[in-house]
């Protein structure tokens, strides 16, 4: 799909459709992507610059905004197929780009070892002499547009978010939270926070946010997914959301069978409030959507709780 301002969103294909997304902004004919998906992504990626005409040869960045590898998982593979191009990441997240062995043993632990093998695929090191690390603004000078990068922990202490004055804009990757379009309404985007393991920080994420308002962006492309604008609207409710996860993190302590329960009051949170919004699916069917975000939720609350919370 494309938008103004040279940007477009490639459906990755994990997952499902309109879950995954990357995106590549076009500038003076030369190209950058903001996460990638994973090694099943490539294909996509590559199918999109070809349909522009965009030789490989004129990708100058891939931007991954975290080493989650929804995101990152094929930032090895793409960068073998686009010579010129510079990888841009975390510093905490270089050293897996670098070696991704930690980086699938963190995931295997989740997901386990033959769903990430799966799911990913083989990941694919990029040598060191290739990565830009990100630290906070700095400014990526792309074809005469200046990308600006700042540090937004909460989400992952490896994660940087993108503006893009040229469009007012953020790419935010997950720190924004997550907006399916099967959700929208009249009432515009439904949104909700993610804290998938194993670092997520409510005090954090809720500075990043607040620092990103403070940009007044006209609009967000989130990596799930893609475009949404009325930004000040869906800020206001991830804050509520963020509390009201912690408030059901911590009336846990000490439940039985807590990991489940948590689920449970998690989606009567997300599926209260988007019904509340307009959103006409059934409790079901809604449940079904957002049934990996819920585990994935319900796992990071449950490490915060017993390991990171302050």
């Amino acid at each position: 799909m494309d938008f103004e301002h040279g940007i477009s969103a490639i459906d990755t294909g994990f997952h499902r459709p309109r879950f995954d997304a990357s995106h590549l902004i076009v500038e003076r004919d030369r190209a950058a992507f903001i996460d990638v998906g994973t090694n099943y992504s490539i294909p996509a990626l590559l199918a999109e610059l070809d349909a522009k005409g965009i030789a490989r040869d004129a990708v100058d960045y891939v931007i991954v905004t975290h080493v989650h590898l929804d995101h990152a998982g094929g930032a090895g593979e793409i960068m073998r197929q686009l010579p010129n191009a510079r990888l841009a990441v975390h510093p905490r997240g270089a050293p897996h780009m670098i070696n991704p062995a930690r980086l699938v043993a963190s995931a295997s632990s989740v997901y386990g070892a033959e769903e990430v093998q799966r799911t990913y695929g083989e990941l694919v090191p990029v040598p060191v002499e290739r990565l830009i690390e990100i630290r906070d603004e700095t400014l990526i000078n792309f074809a005469g547009r200046t990308l600006r990068c700042i540090d937004t922990p909460g989400h992952a202490r490896h994660h940087f978010c993108v503006w893009d004055a040229r469009s007012r804009s953020f790419f935010p990757g997950d720190t924004f939270g997550l907006s399916y379009r099967e959700f929208d309404s009249e009432n515009g985007a439904f949104i909700l926070p993610t804290t998938t393991p194993v670092q997520f920080d409510p005090v954090a994420l809720k500075g990043s946010i607040a620092r990103m308002l403070l940009f007044k962006p006209e609009a967000m492309y989130l990596t799930h997914y893609s475009r949404v604008v009325d930004v000040e609207r869906l800020g206001r409710d991830l804050f509520e959301q963020i509390d009201a996860m912690v408030v059901i993190a911590e009336s846990m302590h000490g439940v039985a069978e807590r990991h489940e329960r948590i689920k449970d009051e998690l989606a009567d949170l997300y599926l209260g409030r988007a019904e509340a919004h307009g959103c006409m699916m059934s409790r079901g069917h809604m449940r079904e959507l957002l049934s990996s975000d819920i585990e994935l939720n319900a796992q990071g609350l449950e490490i915060w709780l017993d390991h990171g919370r302050r």
